[in-house]
């Protein structure tokens, strides 16, 4: 475990470096406003710095034209990382989210592809286990789709995490020695739940499941969807949200119509981030209703995909 390794490199980052030191100083002054849906709640975090990833241009064009700021040659000279034995690096996220953010990218710059990765992010998962492991997929919110990389942040920050444990929402379909599949009911996202200590049969499901949606959606880079992996009481913890779209219409929409949200992992698990203030004033309950509508499956089409799989 990098428990101690990266209380450290937190406290050395935020004395040493100027840039996050200022923006999680800042974070203490985010405004959190909260929606609720009867039986869970959306959070909505106005948090300006994030604006850098929420409107991020990630078309081949624009891709091409910049830098890569996760290659270990571009990042500021300040920006200190914890080695992995995988070829991953633990680095500190100038713009949290999260009280303790982390970003995990390949020392190679590959493509962003969970699907040969999948066992890698349960590694780091069991790792850190202070932390939800988390992966955006190259047209569902990474603002890096050019280099491979995961993202990390406190556990029990995001609402899925308790609302898993409350058991109101999630329906057990499926359960084996090491490994239970759950489907989520009313709540406006399809996901599904893969919980166990069977590593080997968790990969398997995930390989079927991976191939089913590349299926689903030819001619794309890879599968559209969001996981987010945790590790407690030696069991894994996935939440996979299958993705329909990258962005909603009210992120193309103009003058009050548009709503600045790009949806990621971190959206779909509850915490709507809000870069711009106007967002975060009039967003309402149909506004959330109507944009997990546009990019996530609703229970009709996870349905249909459990289906085909189990």
């Amino acid at each position: 475990m990098y428990t101690d390794k990266i209380n450290g490199l937190f406290t050395s980052q935020l004395c040493d470096w100027s840039l996050a030191k200022l923006n999680y100083s800042q974070l203490e002054k985010v405004r959190i406003r909260k929606l609720s849906f009867g039986t869970f709640e959306v959070l909505i975090q106005y948090n300006p710095e994030r604006i850098r990833s929420s409107s991020a241009k990630v078309d081949a064009r624009s891709i091409g034209e910049r830098p890569c700021f996760l290659c270990a040659r571009n990042r500021p000279p300040e920006q200190r990382g914890i080695d992995l034995d995988n070829n991953l690096t633990i680095l500190v996220n100038p713009f949290p989210i999260f009280k303790r953010h982390l970003t995990i990218p390949s020392g190679l710059h590959t493509d962003q592809r969970i699907g040969k990765n999948f066992d890698t992010m349960l590694s780091l998962a069991e790792a850190m286990p202070l932390f939800t492991v988390f992966y955006n997929g190259p047209q569902c919110g990474a603002s890096a789709p050019d280099h491979l990389h995961f993202q990390a942040g406190n556990i029990g920050f995001m609402p899925v995490e308790n609302d898993f444990l409350s058991g109101k929402h999630p329906k057990l379909i499926s359960s084996e020695q090491g490994m239970e599949i759950w489907k989520w009911e009313g709540y406006l996202r399809g996901l599904i739940t893969l919980k166990g200590s069977d590593r080997k049969k968790l990969v398997h499901f995930y390989d079927i499941l991976h191939d089913r949606l590349s299926v689903m959606q030819p001619g794309r880079p890879e599968p559209m969807l969001n996981i987010l992996t945790g590790f407690s009481h030696d069991e894994w913890t996935i939440h996979i949200i299958p993705r329909k779209q990258h962005r909603p219409l009210q992120f193309f929409a103009e003058g009050d119509a548009q709503i600045l949200i790009s949806p990621a992992a971190v959206d779909l698990g509850g915490v709507i981030i809000t870069p711009r203030e106007e967002d975060f004033i009039r967003i309402t309950k149909d506004d959330i209703e109507d944009i997990f509508r546009q990019v996530c499956f609703n229970e009709s089409e996870l349905d249909g995909l459990i289906n085909e799989v189990i």
